[in-house]
């Protein structure tokens, strides 16, 4: 539990839950799901916004009805370890278009980042604009997936609310 934010009940991790799998639900749906009447629901959801639980809605779009697409994992080391290598790198990359993701980890490298690119020459291209950026890129490994199997678009809140009580 983050200090200082409100605590959740059950209902809330029921409506946190039902939003994640359905955010296009009605406050009436959403209600009946979570066995409130509409107004406290409503009370409640506003209260996890503004707490900062639920930071926004949004669509699942099926990239590749849109045209081809690949998807590349990349192993990013960084060639200095100062605070201000670490901010410079976010800040660069966090603006790039094709990065959907990135993660800074722990272990042999320093960041994991996911690409959603066009075609492969289309990620090299990016690579080659992010080496040029001179934002501490060491080195990279990338990895390019061949099949998504699966991914989940929601997490088990409830399991997580019976570990932590």
């Amino acid at each position: 539990m983050v200090p200082g934010a409100p605590k959740l009940d059950r209902i809330d991790i029921r409506i946190l839950s039902h939003l994640q799998k359905n955010g296009r639900a009605t406050n009436v749906e959403l209600a009946e799901a979570v066995g409130l009447s509409a107004s406290p629901c409503l009370a409640r959801v506003k209260r996890l916004e503004k707490a900062g639980y639920i930071t926004g809605y949004s669509a699942q779009v099926q990239l590749q009805k849109l045209g081809s697409t690949v998807i590349i994992y990349t192993q990013i080391t960084l060639a200095d370890h100062r605070s201000q290598d670490f901010s410079r790198f976010e800040s660069r990359v966090r603006q790039m278009s094709e990065v959907t993701e990135c993660y800074l980890v722990s272990g042999g490298y320093d960041y994991l980042i996911k690409f959603v690119a066009f075609s492969i020459q289309h990620y090299q291209e990016t690579m080659e604009r992010m080496l040029a950026m001179n934002i501490g890129v060491e080195k990279y490994f990338s990895y390019v997936v061949m099949k998504p199997v699966f991914v989940k678009q929601h997490h088990d809140l409830e399991g997580f609310l019976n570990r932590t009580e």
